[in-house]
């Protein structure tokens, strides 16, 4: 089980958008260029992020996408299922017939307890996360890359 290009995208979009709130709509095509994703791509994204109420967007000249909810009351887990993400571990999507439909038994794997445990607690990690927590890292990494270090030694003068 891994998490696609369409989840990635979306919550890297999300957390694009999230950044630049309170100075207008963030346009499409600007999210694009900055994190190097197709543009019909984010349309297609950006649609059922509106439908999930997760995102609004503003007509016209200036236009543009903004959050439809405070960035703190958005969690990660919102995202991945507003783009029909699926976040399933399991081999028969939670349907409990492993072994195909076409199986004598149509039983559960020795194992889907522990895949359907696994997909409890990825559901819950991610909706613990919130796309707040996600700026506020995105911030603080960029404070820290902005950081001038000065070293003092006998050959470099101060700055």
């Amino acid at each position: 089980m891994r998490l696609t290009t369409k989840g990635r995208f979306a919550v890297t979009a999300m957390i694009d958008l999230a950044l630049r709130q309170g100075k207008g709509p963030v346009t499409l095509s600007g999210i694009s260029q900055r994190q190097a994703i197709s543009l019909s791509y984010l349309e297609q994204l950006f649609g059922k992020l509106r439908r999930h109420e997760i995102v609004e967007s503003i007509r016209g000249p200036g236009g543009g996408y903004s959050l439809a909810r405070r960035a703190d009351k958005v969690t990660v887990a919102d995202i991945i299922i507003a783009v029909d993400e699926p976040l399933d571990a399991t081999q028969c999507g939670g349907k409990e017939n492993c072994h195909g439909a076409d199986a004598a038994s149509g039983a559960r794997c020795m194992t889907h307890e522990l895949w359907a445990t696994l997909n409890e607690k990825m559901v819950d990690y991610l909706d613990s996360v919130s796309l707040q927590d996600l700026v506020d890292q995105q911030k603080q990494k960029n404070a820290e890359q902005n950081v001038v270090v000065m070293h003092l030694n006998g050959n470099h003068a101060p700055l």
